[in-house]
């Protein structure tokens, strides 16, 4: 057996290499997360997408990142949710292998994140409408087809977004290979009264009284009577379907908090802007959401997936189950998430891109 130990020559060798390969790789040591994450998010290829900025949208300036590996890949524009749930500042962690089959098209909508940041709030006000708010979608694809060229786009609406993606996806069905909903949101009352039940169930059954005190306090939820009191109890709602896995299951608030500070896209000041501007969205939209009810308009003229958790009570799982039922269109497929509640592409990411791949991508490949 030959003789494996190193000379001492040879250990001056490995030496030589190991610092060569730290002074490549940079120190192990403490580093601004922001700083190491900004140049792990560099797309590196050739032909690489990349591109930050405001767009002027719908009369405003709007925050746009477009990133993507190879510039012939697909477009996929994701909708965000909330309303002002943007959804770039943990994207660095949560979407970046998207990129390697996607042009991934991020969008801070009116009044959301920096797109809030940048604009007047009280010039803002009146122009949220969730007609509004399709328009400015609608102006959102029509850049991209022009900057990008006239192809068509994946469409992915999340929760709030979701309802603006099926409202564009069926005014402007040439313009996508698919809708692809997550959280998806049905329609309001149903929707609202059935997470509001659930949630007082488990409270009971875990023998909080605490939030059943709560829950029985703003009853009834929603209220048709009185649609004001909805907004104002929409908090301790929200509190405690959260505890009770309806937005994250078994994990209650995620990991959003801690995900995010860490970013490249987005610095102290702005995210703390973007807290202010989803409060600001919702206020402006919750009570027109309270008439929405997608059921009204059941037929697509294009594929419709949905990647959807089994138990979100958010955006109620049993809810999309019954009205994938009554849709109509070429091609309709529903995935469930065994392990996700509302933020399934948080929850389960891994499974949330292979679905993509599977599911969605071969359809941009169909004559």
């Amino acid at each position: 057996m030959p003789n494996t130990i190193p000379t001492a020559r040879g250990l001056v060798q490995i030496m030589v290499i190991v610092l060569s390969l730290g002074a490549v790789c940079g120190s192990a040591r403490a580093a601004d997360p922001r700083d190491v994450f900004r140049s792990v998010d560099q797309v590196r290829s050739v032909d690489a997408v990349q591109s930050d900025g405001f767009v002027e949208i719908g009369g405003i300036k709007q925050w746009v990142s477009v990133r993507g590996r190879h510039a012939d890949a697909p477009l996929l524009l994701f909708i965000h949710g909330g309303p002002g749930f943007t959804s770039i500042p943990s994207s660095y962690y949560y979407m970046r292998d998207w990129r390697e089959y996607f042009t991934v098209v991020q969008w801070d909508q009116r009044g959301a994140g920096k797109t809030f940041a940048a604009n007047d709030p009280k010039a803002l006000g009146p122009t949220m409408t969730v007609a509004r708010m399709v328009d400015d979608a609608e102006e959102m694809v029509a850049y991209l087809r022009k900057t990008y060229g006239p192809r068509k786009i994946i469409l992915v609406g999340h929760s709030w977004g979701s309802i603006v993606g099926v409202k564009l996806a069926q005014r402007r069905p040439d313009w996508f290979y698919a809708y692809v909903g997550t959280g998806q949101f049905v329609a309001f009352q149903p929707n609202e009264s059935r997470g509001y039940e659930a949630t007082l169930a488990a409270a009971r059954r875990d023998g909080n009284a605490q939030a059943v005190a709560d829950l029985e306090r703003i009853a009834p939820f929603p209220d048709r009577v009185d649609p004001k009191r909805n907004i104002e109890n929409l908090g301790v709602e929200r509190r405690w379907l959260a505890h009770y896995g309806g937005y994250y299951w078994r994990n209650n608030v995620g990991h959003e908090g801690q995900i995010n500070p860490l970013g490249p896209d987005y610095d102290d000041e702005e995210l703390r802007l973007r807290d202010v501007a989803q409060g600001f969205s919702i206020q402006a939209l919750w009570g027109e959401l309270g008439t929405v009810d997608l059921r009204d308009a059941p037929t697509f003229s294009l594929p419709v997936v949905f990647i959807q958790g089994r138990h979100d009570i958010g955006t109620n799982a049993g809810l999309l189950d019954e009205w994938f039922t009554t849709l109509r269109a070429p091609k309709k497929t529903l995935v469930w998430f065994e392990d996700s509640a509302h933020m399934a592409y948080q929850e389960e990411p891994g499974r949330f891109l292979v679905t993509l791949v599977d599911e969605v991508l071969p359809l941009t490949k169909t004559p």
